[in-house]
């Protein structure tokens, strides 16, 4: 292990309860490591004063990584058979991976580079891209890892660039939309908000923020308008959709398709571009007009906002309760991947993407080229930027549906919660290729896991 130590035992025990906190392990196996007792610390001196003299030494980094591993092991997230010899715990290839992941987070956290360097040469053998899903989530983490390694840095600095639309990306985005159920939740659930907020409105406008990260084809729109021209009551007069992003000439394509797809429905569409990034937007960019019905929508964009200080996601916040919307659209991946410790945010990425990672292993044959695709381009750079970034270049800042509610009530929204569940988890039946999904409502939420792992959740709000 590495003589890293944090500022003080009550940072050593925050960390703990952080990882207590996002693991609900409510049986844990007889091999637990036991949480130290607090008369077994040494408590960090106050105010710069001396260290205690005493023979037991301050808690350490190293003091927890046993029981991460532990804990981890419990979940049922990574399948992972665990082999016993006379009531002993056999350590399984799988095992030996985990815990060198672990120990190479440590190491790359208290910048011990010899050491990360050695461990990350026995990772890029052992973690194998075309593996099994567990080898192959470990991959894309080895990857952020060494990326992570090789800025080492005043930290602060983004550890790589942060995260740039390319065409593999776009692709890869495409594939996930397609084969995975995740965004089409995210999609189902803001549609079926929208639309009830429209009911019987003649005039009626949608704000697009970011546009499903520039999904191609406006597929949310087109299942939109659709739904708007066929069901029992007439189609509104008008229709509006703003987009905003960042990528205008994209975005204005995307309109094109959206506008030409819309005279074959006899509705007429008017489709406008706001080309800025959400913390320069400002209320009179979108141009909304007296007597229309607004619905914002925001699918996996906001949390790009969140930043170490609260300010920027406040500030938007506030410009978008400003507009005062019929229904407000929050559709987010439900993990904890912008807590304070790296470490902690490690592991808990770790234990999120193995469950997409099994999933997709339950979906697609090993050595299916898009599979590997969506791994490495999609869900690979998410990884990469969550493991590898710090300060402005870390935008992959996931948060949890407590914090998420906290965060709009401090806005000023007030919860409108759905009633989909039952049609929610038809939805999922008709979509989903295999078992293993489920869908369950948390305080309002509607939340789609996998293996009852959280995995993206979805709200409402209104002012």
């Amino acid at each position: 292990m590495y003589p890293c130590v944090f500022k003080s035992c009550d940072e050593n025990e925050a960390l703990l309860d952080l990882k207590i906190a996002t693991f609900p392990f409510p049986s844990l196996p007889p091999w637990d490591f036991k949480r130290p007792k607090t008369s077994d610390r040494v408590q960090a001196p106050i105010h710069g004063g001396s260290e205690p003299s005493t023979g037991v030494r301050k808690l350490r980094f190293r003091d927890h990584v046993g029981t991460y591993k532990q804990r981890f092991w419990a979940t049922e997230t990574v399948d992972v058979s665990i082999e016993t010899e006379n009531g002993n715990v056999v350590e399984t290839d799988a095992m030996r991976l985990v815990q060198q992941l672990i120990s190479c987070a440590e190491a790359v956290a208290c910048r011990d580079r010899s050491q990360a360097a050695l461990l990350l040469t026995d990772l890029r053998a052992s973690a194998m891209v075309l593996g099994t899903s567990f080898q192959r989530v470990a991959s894309c983490f080895v990857q952020g890892l060494a990326d992570r390694l090789a800025s080492v840095q005043p930290i602060g600095a983004c550890a790589g660039a942060a995260r740039a639309a390319s065409a593999e990306w776009d692709e890869a985005l495409s594939l996930v939309y397609d084969a995975c159920p995740y965004i089409q939740f995210g999609h189902f659930v803001a549609n079926a908000s929208i639309l009830e907020a429209f009911e019987g409105e003649s005039s009626v406008h949608v704000v697009d923020l970011g546009m499903t990260l520039g999904l191609a084809h406006g597929l949310q729109w087109r299942k939109l308008l659709h739904s708007l021209a066929t069901r029992a009551s007439p189609a509104p007069h008008r229709v509006r959709i703003t987009a905003v992003g960042a990528n205008a000439p994209k975005l204005r394509s995307i309109g094109a398709e959206l506008e030409s797809y819309a005279r074959t429905l006899n509705i007429k569409l008017d489709f406008s571009v706001v080309s800025s990034n959400l913390e320069s937007l400002k209320p009179e960019h979108l141009k909304v007009e007296k007597g229309e019905v607004l619905a914002v929508n925001s699918v996996l964009q906001l949390h790009c906002v969140v930043k170490e200080s609260r300010g920027a996601l406040n500030s938007v916040l506030q410009m978008i309760h400003e507009l005062s919307p019929s229904v407000l659209v929050l559709v987010e991946q439900d993990s904890s991947h912008n807590g304070p410790f790296f470490l902690g945010r490690f592991m808990e990425a770790l234990h999120y993407y193995s469950a997409i990672f099994d999933s997709l292993d339950a979906m697609m044959p090993k050595y299916d080229t898009k599979r590997a695709k969506m791994e490495q381009f999609y869900f690979g750079e998410e990884i990469k930027n969550i493991v590898s970034c710090e300060g402005p270049g870390r935008v992959e800042r996931h948060e949890r549906v407590d914090q998420w509610r906290r965060r709009m009530s401090r806005a000023g929204f007030q919860p409108a919660p759905t009633k989909l569940v039952g049609d929610a988890k038809e939805w999922l039946s008709k979509v989903a290729s295999c078992e293993g999904y489920t869908i369950a409502e948390e305080k309002g939420s509607l939340v789609l896991g996998w293996k009852s792992k959280p995995i993206i959740a979805a709200s409402c709000w209104k002012c």
